[in-house]
């Protein structure tokens, strides 16, 4: 798997990269913390999280010997961008909805 070929949606297609952000959500993690909620090899992991990482939803700093993975809330950008298209077709169609049934209203 190559990171660089994933768009946004097939990093996030992967449920053990969702529940990462998840628990990253709360507060920045060392990777071995991350490892811990997982039934899989800390190598497994390491990929998830590298890839996770290469797509830009979370950095990892070095501290001293340990790695702490962190959200990076510009990562969620393209995601956004997608989901706020939705959000203003449906807001269109519900305003002209809302426009009808007033009409309506107002001839009976």
């Amino acid at each position: 798997m190559n990171p660089t070929t994933l768009d946004a949606f097939q990093v996030l297609a992967d449920p053990s990269r969702r529940y990462m952000l998840q628990l990253l959500m709360a507060e920045r993690m060392t990777v071995g913390a991350l490892a811990e909620n997982f039934d899989m090899s800390r190598p497994a992991v390491s990929k998830h999280i590298r890839i996770l990482q290469e797509a830009g939803f979370i950095s990892i700093q070095d501290v001293g010997r340990e790695r702490y993975c962190a959200l990076k809330p510009d990562g969620f950008q393209e995601v956004q961008d997608f989901i706020s298209s939705f959000d203003r077709f449906w807001t269109s169609r519900l305003h002209k909805l809302s426009t009808l049934l007033h009409a309506q209203n107002k001839t009976k």
